[in-house]
């Protein structure tokens, strides 16, 4: 990775590039499904370039990244070949083929993404193949990495190109294919009494028809668990009755003794112990956005549609405290004029303010009332998005009088006035992408046009730090299933973590079944890697936050072993497993669409990024969340 000089910056966006001219294949017509676990969709993630670049000399200005050289190796098959082609989109899916998709829209499937439409890292072949997924459905594509720029930031003609073709896509889950080995890097120790109630919740249990997990309406989850591996706490399915292309879901958040997580026209508290539904805030349209976090007294605010149909707009906000389930106000954000009417937003809290911006609008707002704080301005360099928590990073586009250069900037701002407290200005035609961390301050950046990538550190005055060096190593954030068309969602990333002198980022698996990887830990003084932990025999690991000094992670699952959740302490050595989930429930832990995760209070909980089917009957047995406990 090179980091960028500290010069002016360019304009970025999320999601995952795509050539504008590359058609979405057509889905095929469905046999019937195989016995055993279903063949992979033959549809990779999205990877991030490898990066890797030397350091530049102190004091001189880093010269971008150029792209590795060499081919790699061929993809690796996926497991189940040949595979049996998907069945054909029903419910919830356009029938008629859509027009070509706009630029920052997903590749067909059966390609490795590169950059802007590459088939795998700078134009080579994908050296990897495809990760299993397993979306629901078929047909949705995978979420975008974190390098990539996202649609519509810098180059004035792209923006009208892609605006009029936004079909609503999103990004599948990612998981690595692991098999049935039973050494694990260190078993917990259960101390779990036996069996836990059948599953509870608002929605129904699944009927074992084949579809999800295939178990009985009646069946003890726990009935299979074996010593040492924690409880199924609860499993919740679908008991909503949603619009014809499903809903997205926001969260889960854990606020205490509550789970929450919006969907479509609600957002709904469960009780974190047995799933059953503590409160509802029903609102009148669509929940359209949500900050990654709520405050730390439990408030938050959504963003919903000012109106129902296709040609509502993603502008009013709604406060909500989550520990109660009480609404509180409700006011619209300033529309902006003209083209940039068409702006989403995106939003961010910190401290006792919320931002909500998106290409030609940046508003701060108190958390408390409501009250606007800042925003609206024409200043040269306008916030597309914020990046909250401890401190408020806001990510700037400046006008440069020629569309094909672009100039960004990050700013740490004040919360209550939106002022910038330093500005670090990157080099032209360098755009933020990401926010890996506010604090401390690590940014993904990419050069569109040269395809190349950097993460770049901070110090707390907005100094360039360091930039990573990445070696030889690929690693491949994943950074949400939404695709924002004018809005830069910057937060979000899992795969990454950082406490105040370490940057800690996975690898991709050594291959697609049976695989493993590392965890590299950067020091962000230098960008250079101090130490690396392996996740063990087919295991993989993706870091989720720091816990209590240490690096929390998701240990991926298989068909025939269930995930996990694990701590790397901050020296390296092997992870310690603190919940293995149960082998007897791995087939349902892998059935989570674009999963999310939460970890608190030694509960770990599950949900599906998106709800969608392909009729009535199995919406309600899609399966939205699930808990596992001690």
């Amino acid at each position: 990775m090179t980091q960028p000089p500290s010069q002016q910056p360019p304009q970025g966006g999320s999601g995952s590039p795509q050539d504008p001219h590359q058609q979405p294949s057509q889905p095929s017509q469905a046999p019937q499904p195989p016995a055993g676990p279903p063949a992979p969709p033959a549809q990779p993630p999205a990877a991030a370039p490898g990066f890797g670049a030397p350091q530049p000399p102190a004091g001189q200005p880093p010269v971008p990244p150029q792209a590795p050289p060499g081919q790699p190796p061929a993809a690796a098959p996926g497991y189940g070949s040949p595979q049996t082609p998907p069945p054909a989109p029903g419910y919830g899916y356009p029938q008629t083929p859509p027009p070509a998709p706009g630029y920052g829209y997903p590749q067909e499937p059966g390609t490795q993404p590169g950059p802007y439409g590459a088939p795998g890292p700078y134009g080579q072949p994908n050296p990897y193949g495809g990760h299993p997924t397993q979306p629901q459905y078929p047909g949705v594509p995978t979420p975008p990495p974190a390098g990539p720029r996202g649609p519509f930031k810098g180059k004035a003609a792209a923006i009208v190109g892609a605006a009029l073709a936004a079909l609503l896509v999103i990004g599948g889950g990612t998981y690595f294919a692991l098999s049935g080995d039973d050494t694990d890097p260190k078993k917990p120790d259960a101390k779990g009494s036996s069996a836990a109630p059948a599953p509870t919740g608002t929605g129904d249990v699944d009927t074992g028809d084949g579809n999800g997990g295939g178990r009985d309406a009646d069946d003890d989850l726990n009935a299979g668990r074996k010593p040492g591996e924690a409880k199924v706490d609860w499993l919740m399915t679908n008991d909503v009755d949603l619009p014809r292309n499903g809903a997205d879901v926001y969260g889960p958040w854990v606020v205490g003794d509550t789970v929450v997580k919006a969907m479509y026209k609600s957002v709904v508290g469960y009780s974190a112990a047995d799933g059953k539904k503590k409160w509802e805030v029903p609102v009148a349209t669509e929940v359209c956005t949500a900050p990654v976090a709520p405050a730390g007294n439990g408030t938050i605010v959504i963003g919903v549609n000012d109106k129902t149909g296709e040609k509502a707009d993603c502008n009013v906000l709604q406060q909500i405290d989550l520990k109660t389930g009480k609404a509180g106000w409700k006011k619209p954000v300033p529309k902006g004029t003209g083209f940039f009417a068409l702006s989403d937003m995106t939003l961010a809290i910190s401290g006792s303010t919320v931002t909500a911006a998106g290409t030609g609008n940046a508003y701060g707002f108190s958390l408390t009332d409501g009250k606007q704080l800042f925003g609206g301005s024409a200043a040269d360099c306008q916030p597309f998005a914020y990046a909250g928590g401890p401190k408020l990073i806001a990510a700037a586009q400046c006008r440069t009088g020629d569309y094909k250069k672009t100039q960004h900037q990050v700013s740490e701002v004040d919360p209550a006035t939106g002022k910038p407290k330093w500005t670090y200005k990157l080099p032209p035609n360098w755009e933020v992408t990401k926010v890996f961390s506010v604090s401390p301050l690590v940014i993904s950046t990419e050069e569109p046009d040269k395809k190349t990538w950097s993460i770049v550190a901070l110090t707390d005055a907005g100094k360039p730090r360091s930039t990573l060096d990445g070696g030889k190593d690929k690693f491949n954030p994943k950074c949400g299933g939404g695709f924002v068309v004018f809005g830069e969602n910057l937060q979000g990333c899992t795969g990454v973590a950082a406490d105040a002198n370490t940057f800690y980022m996975s690898t991709e698996p050594t291959q697609l079944t049976n695989g493993t990887n590392d965890v590299v830990a950067f020091d962000l003084n230098t960008g250079k890697p101090k130490w690396r932990a392996a996740a063990g025999p087919q295991r993989t690991m993706t870091p989720l936050r720091m816990e209590g000094g240490n690096v929390l992670m998701y240990m991926e699952g298989s068909w025939d072993r269930g995930g996990g959740v694990a701590t790397l302490a901050p020296t390296g050595g092997s992870p310690k497993v603190l919940l293995q989930h149960p082998a007897s429930t791995a087939q349902i832990e892998r059935d989570f669409y674009s999963p999310k995760y939460a970890y608190a209070d030694g509960r770990f909980f599950i949900a599906s990024g998106r709800v969608s089917a392909r009729n009535d009957t199995e919406e309600k047995q899609t399966k939205t969340m699930m808990a596992f406990g001690k």
